[in-house]
């Protein structure tokens, strides 16, 4: 079965086309994704602007079109925090749909973390352990962990890296009292919510997702390690208090001369930084592995389970 995820995020809208079928690992086939960039839209009361709805539409609608290129035989569409925490989030759903030709699910954050844990979990298989799983969106982050394919505590804040940057690094490049105020934000943030993480036990193999975190590692972490034909990337929790600083002194325009930073993250790219820098401080985690699949695969994996 060619199966289709559209994926309405707070930074892109993203297609992710498979073969699958049930027992057997999907195998990617194509690809289609349009930076948005969303929480530029949102305005004080909450509200997506009728111009960022025209933005959704025409990506959405574009992801649709390349679908049907690709011939797939269903599709499946999911929203995440920024569409659901928007006051017109209903409304803004519907015009969605119309385009999309499928229904919308939005996901709770909660959920988020289950189905981005569940793919982190297939991937790694049952000799991984006790897992940790972070995931840093543009509206949230998510963490979650356990020892089986559904996780024992899942939990989701509001500490995305196009949230934090719109909210607290409005200058570029920012200036080191906004960055130290977005420090103290994200930290007690994290005081208050990763208690449950923190009393579950200790995981055997830490892992982080998102293009935030796979940006953060080509740019401080280790050298990849190649396993047949899977990349294998690492990022240190000293490598990252080195790096924030220097990515806060230059532009968004400077940084992405960088490896790994690419236009669509650069402007965001040192709120992820100090968030993922907190979140692995307030979780005593001293290295994540990057894992390849994330959201869009465990909403397949969920799909092929219930076939």
């Amino acid at each position: 079965m060619r199966l289709g995820v559209i994926d309405i995020g707070s930074n892109t809208v993203h297609l992710l086309v498979m073969d699958a079928r049930p027992g057997a690992r999907p195998v990617p086939q194509a690809s289609h994704k349009t930076t948005v960039r969303l929480m530029q839209y949102v305005g004080s009361d909450g509200a997506i602007s009728s111009k960022g709805v025209k933005a959704l539409c025409r990506a959405v609608e574009d992801a649709a079109e390349a679908g049907r290129g690709h011939d797939v035989e269903a599709t499946m569409a999911l929203a995440t925090s920024a569409v659901r925490e928007a006051r017109n989030g209903a409304k803004v759903l519907a015009a969605l749909e119309q385009v999309a030709g499928a229904p919308i699910e939005v996901l709770a954050g909660d959920e988020e973390a289950r189905l981005t844990f569940l793919a982190a979990r297939r991937w790694y298989g049952w000799g991984a352990g006790r897992l940790l799983l972070l995931d840093i969106g543009g509206g949230s982050l998510e963490i979650a962990t356990g020892v089986d394919e559904a996780p024992d505590v899942a939990l989701s804040v509001p500490l995305g890296a196009g949230r934090m940057t719109r909210e607290f690094l409005v200058d570029d490049p920012p200036r080191p009292k906004d960055v130290e105020r977005l420090r103290k934000h994200a930290r007690g943030v994290l005081r208050d919510a990763v208690g449950p993480v923190l009393d579950a036990p200790a995981p055997d193999h830490a892992v982080a997702t998102s293009k935030t975190f796979r940006s953060l590692a080509r740019l401080a972490g280790m050298p990849r390690q190649v396993l047949g034909t899977d990349e294998r990337w690492r990022v240190r929790h000293d490598h990252l208090v080195d790096w924030e600083p220097r990515l806060a002194k230059l532009s968004s325009a400077d940084r992405t001369v960088l490896p790994g930073i690419g236009p669509g993250r650069a402007r965001q790219i040192v709120a992820g930084a100090v968030v993922a820098q907190e979140a692995l401080g307030a979780l005593g985690v001293v290295e994540v592995e990057i894992c390849p699949w994330a959201l869009r695969e465990g909403a397949i994996l969920q799909r092929l389970d219930r076939l």
